[in-house]
């Protein structure tokens, strides 16, 4: 798949979806759903690794964290799915540790931060889709949380507005082993051309 695939770093963006600190790090309400595939896939080191190889090809990362205010008024009042569990732990507050982003994926010089990201689709209440058309970026390349839930989201999105969507499997993670592997296998292949992150060809 690599060898045929040409990336032009100008007209390509790294998504960085959820890498805040409740997932990604020890005392995160939901890191220790994550930890065994995160352990697995070794994917904080990996993202480190692919982001600083992105930008030194010139491609545009992207961070697009989720947070809420206090209280969570941005969402129904009765929740209820994955974003029940996210206001039952009291996770990605605006302002604590829990929805910062994670030290080793600090946003850097240029780097974009997403805005307004408060359900599971970053296209759906931010302005990510106008940017990207702004600045003529036609591929996306996407990493973070969780594999079968915001990632996937996004890159289904992607996919609908006629972006050309790289998935990174093993820049991803999800609540299991078992629906981690079942979205790669059988749902990024649908909406995505899904690669290690090694292979992309920056």
């Amino acid at each position: 798949m690599s060898d045929q695939l040409e990336l032009d770093p100008t007209r390509t963006a790294v998504v960085l979806i959820e890498y805040q600190n409740e997932f990604t790090s020890e005392g995160g309400v939901l890191h220790g759903a994550v930890a065994e595939v995160m352990d697995k896939t070794g994917m904080l080191a990996r993202t480190v690794a692919f982001v600083d190889r992105a930008r030194a090809a010139g491609v545009t990362v992207m961070h697009a964290p989720i947070s809420f205010a206090p209280g969570y008024a941005e969402l129904t009042r009765h929740p209820y799915g994955i974003l029940a569990g996210v206001v039952e732990g009291n996770a990605f507050v605006k302002g604590t540790w829990g929805a910062a982003i994670v030290d080793e994926l600090t946003p850097a010089d240029g780097d974009i931060v997403i805005e307004g990201k408060r359900g599971l689709d970053t296209f759906a209440s931010t302005n990510l889709d106008f940017i990207l058309r702004s600045k003529g970026i036609d591929t996306v390349i996407l990493g973070g949380f969780l594999t079968n839930c915001c990632v996937e989201s996004t890159m289904r999105s992607a996919y609908e507005n006629g972006y050309r969507v790289i998935t990174l499997t093993d820049c991803v993670a999800a609540t299991s082993v078992a629906e981690h592997d079942n979205a790669i296998s059988f749902d990024y292949p649908m909406f995505s051309l899904p690669m290690e992150s090694g292979e992309v060809p920056l």
